[in-house]
C-alpha cells in the first residue's frame, strides 16, 4: 500500500495542493511562485526520494512569509499523514552533510511530540530576492505540523545560498532515513507501544 496523502488547504493569504508519496523516486512538480523556494523543495524531494507535487498560490504581493509557511504547513501535516501508525519505520533519522564550504546536520524523530530547534543563521538578509528568515520558519511549520522533533545544526559556511541549500537536503536525508521501513520493526518503534 503506497504511504501517500493529499492535502488542500485554502485561507484568505493561500491556496495550496500538496500531495506526497513517501516511497517515491525523487520526482517533482513545484509551483509556488518564489522561486529559490521552488528550487530547495525540488533538492527536498530529490535527496529525499519523495514524489512530491505542490501548487501555491499566495500573497507574494505583500511577501513571500505566508506562502512558505503554509507549504511547511502542508508538507508536515502530509508527512504525519503519509506514515500513518509508524508500525515499521525507523523513526529516527540524521544526516551531516557538505555543501562546498558548508556543513550541516539535521536530526530527525518522529516522536509524535513537535520540536523544533535551529542553530544556524546566515551572513546575509536575502538569496537573491528570498528572505532567509523564511527557511526557518517553513522548518518550524514542518516540524509542528508532522508532531516531530527537528533540529537542525550550522558547523560552519560563508555562502547563504550553500547554508540553506545544505539545510533542504540534509533534512531531506534525514527524513528519508526516518520514514524508512524497517523490516525487523514489525510494529511501533517505542518502548512505550506507541507515537
Amino acid at each position: 500500500m503506497p504511504r501517500t496523502a493529499s492535502l488542500d488547504r485554502r485561507t484568505a493569504e493561500t491556496q495550496i495542493a500538496l500531495t506526497l508519496t513517501l516511497d517515491g523516486t525523487g520526482q517533482s512538480e513545484i509551483r509556488t511562485g518564489v522561486g529559490f523556494f521552488d528550487h530547495m523543495l525540488t533538492l527536498l524531494a530529490r535527496h529525499g526520494l519523495f514524489d512530491l507535487t505542490v501548487d501555491a498560490q499566495g500573497d507574494t504581493d505583500v511577501d513571500d512569509h505566508h506562502t512558505v509557511e503554509d507549504v511547511g504547513i502542508c508538507l508536515g501535516q502530509a508527512l504525519l499523514k503519509a506514515i500513518g501508525d509508524k508500525r515499521g519505520i525507523s523513526r529516527y533519522g540524521s544526516m551531516t552533510l557538505p555543501m562546498e564550504e558548508t556543513l550541516v546536520t539535521s536530526a530527525v524523530d518522529f516522536s509524535g511530540r513537535a520540536w523544533f530547534v535551529d542553530k544556524f543563521q546566515f551572513p546575509t538578509e536575502k538569496v537573491g530576492q528570498f528572505d532567509v528568515q523564511l527557511v526557518e520558519v517553513f522548518w518550524q511549520a514542518v516540524a509542528a505540523n508532522a508532531l516531530m522533533n527537528l533540529h537542525i545544526l550550522l558547523h560552519h559556511g560563508v555562502n547563504s545560498h550553500h547554508i540553506a541549500e545544505a539545510i533542504f537536503k540534509a533534512t531531506a536525508r534525514a527524513l528519508r532515513q526516518a520514514v524508512t521501513l524497517d523490516a525487523r520493526e514489525t510494529g511501533v518503534p517505542s518502548s512505550k507501544g506507541t507515537l
